[in-house]
């Protein structure tokens, strides 16, 4: 089975983080970079516990689950199990009863099974959300990157953002932007491919259609820079 390769992943991350700071030191975005980067290490280590099975939650369930159905078989061997005319109320009020209790163990069951993957699924979610925010981080720190105004400092105001950064330096900026966001869908795939549970796949996709339509406005930016007279 094919599979992202986390180390592979996480060490993409690393020398992107360097290229960053090469060419932006003490920059936001060299920042949020490295805190991606320590994210994206705590995601690869969530990622391979979701993969593993909790032994402790399996036995202590199937544990559970085994008293329960002892108790269930032990409780009915005290059940006179004969039936008269006259008991036929009895012996009706005492079927219903036990089908219940056979439901009530049945929906028991199915929640001990279950638990294993649920805990793992509210840890993934969480972490997931972490990724999300990254993006909206990335692209705060792209948002007043215009290149439209390129050369055109003259016509700032008061309150007009600090745009330092030459032709060259903002295509740049804007590609490790674009480079980032595609980092964090493949990240984010680590929890699809370690736990193939329906709402965390829904969630990765959620968080790759994010990046992708962020990394779109970027693109629409580094197409007029590439437009523009150096």
């Amino acid at each position: 089975m094919i599979q992202l390769d986390a180390n592979k992943v996480v060490e993409t991350i690393n020398v992107l983080k360097l290229r960053i700071t090469d060419r932006f030191p003490d920059s936001g975005l060299e920042k949020v970079c490295g805190d991606f980067l320590e994210l994206a290490k705590t995601t690869k280590k969530n990622a391979e516990w979701i993969g593993k099975p909790n032994l402790f939650l399996r036995i202590s369930s199937y544990f559970v689950i085994l008293v329960a159905i002892v108790g269930v078989v032990y409780s009915i061997t005290f059940v006179d199990l004969s039936i008269n005319d006259n008991h036929l109320v009895n012996f009706i009020t005492l079927l219903e009863a036990l089908l219940n209790d056979i439901v009530l163990l049945g929906a028991a069951i199915f929640f001990l099974v279950t638990i294993e993957s649920r805990v793992k699924r509210r840890r993934a979610l969480v972490r997931l959300n972490e990724l999300r925010v990254i993006a909206h981080v990335i692209d705060m720190h792209q948002l007043t990157k215009d290149p439209s105004v390129i050369g055109k400092s003259s016509m700032n105001t008061p309150n007009s953002p600090v745009r330092v950064f030459t032709k060259y330096e903002l295509e740049r900026y804007l590609d490790y932007c674009s480079e980032a966001m595609s980092l964090i869908s493949k990240v984010a795939v680590f929890y699809a491919q370690s736990l193939p549970d329906e709402v965390v796949v829904r969630s990765v996709n959620e968080i790759e259609e994010l990046t992708n339509g962020l990394s779109r406005k970027i693109y629409q930016k580094l197409m007029i820079l590439n437009r523009a007279k150096d």
